[in-house]
């Protein structure tokens, strides 16, 4: 396995393409549990027939954990939509109409979005008062079994040459509501520091979905307590900023 080529420096992990194979090698500290996790909700993911990275191997390099998959060539939507600025509304219906092709889809063996959002509120560093609101919020919300992909923003969308969109990282993956993935990426957006885009984003899924705004903002606080556990102090005090809103304009 030759790892001379680096593609990427994350927090905790580092990604290597080998050829036609992306090696994404985690520190020896990352949980053994969450690596096989995400191999394993990305082989479930894979049978939906989505355009993904197939999963080759795991394995072990030097001792630490590593996941070897596919590796697609081509550019971040990321990267393209700050490229041709001109064009981001075209590239921003492109990504949401690529979301609801996503959440179209079921994978009944993926964890559930609503208890893995419980345990988050519980892991949070929030009040006893504040966690059984947000609970009691989490647990009146419509259950459904929609593929979410949890982390769904145009850094994870690589598009090739012929113009084939693939989606990456599914280590976050589950099953549920589909408008608390919309609030995941909305807030993604927000965090990014881009708020006219995030809106745009927001109103196009509504839309295109045919859901209403006020439905995907009622899960907001609930997506920002469970994934302000991880994140930097920054992102921590952003998210946290958004459990205290009950009602939106």
């Amino acid at each position: 396995m030759n790892l001379d080529n680096v593609i990427a420096v994350r927090k905790s992990k580092t990604l290597y393409r080998d050829g036609d194979k992306c090696v994404k090698v985690f520190d020896s500290e990352f949980s053994k549990a969450d690596i096989l996790n995400e191999a394993l909700n990305q082989a479930r993911v894979e049978e939906t027939g989505l355009n993904i990275p197939k999963i080759i191997e795991v394995c072990t390099v030097d001792g630490k954990w590593a996941i070897v998959s596919q590796f697609i060539s081509g550019k971040t939507l990321a990267a393209i939509m700050d490229e041709d600025p001109d064009n981001v509304d075209k590239y921003l219906e492109m990504f949401v109409d690529l979301q609801i092709k996503v959440q179209s889809h079921t994978c009944p063996n993926l964890n559930k979005l609503k208890d893995k959002m419980n345990r988050k509120i519980g892991e949070a560093k929030l009040d006893a008062t504040t966690r059984y609101e947000l609970r009691t919020r989490l647990e009146s919300m419509p259950k459904h079994n929609k593929l979410c992909h949890g982390d769904f923003n145009p850094s994870n969308i690589i598009i090739t040459d012929d113009g084939t969109a693939y989606i990456l990282d599914w280590s976050h993956a589950t099953q549920g509501n589909a408008s608390a993935d919309a609030a995941r990426t909305y807030l993604l957006f927000c965090l990014s520091g881009d708020t006219e885009l995030a809106n745009k984003y927001l109103e196009l899924f509504c839309k295109k979905s045919d859901t209403a705004r006020q439905y995907v903002q009622k899960w907001m606080p609930i997506v920002a307590a469970s994934q302000s556990v991880k994140g930097n102090e920054h992102e921590r005090e952003f998210l946290l900023s958004w459990v205290d809103v009950v009602d939106y304009e």
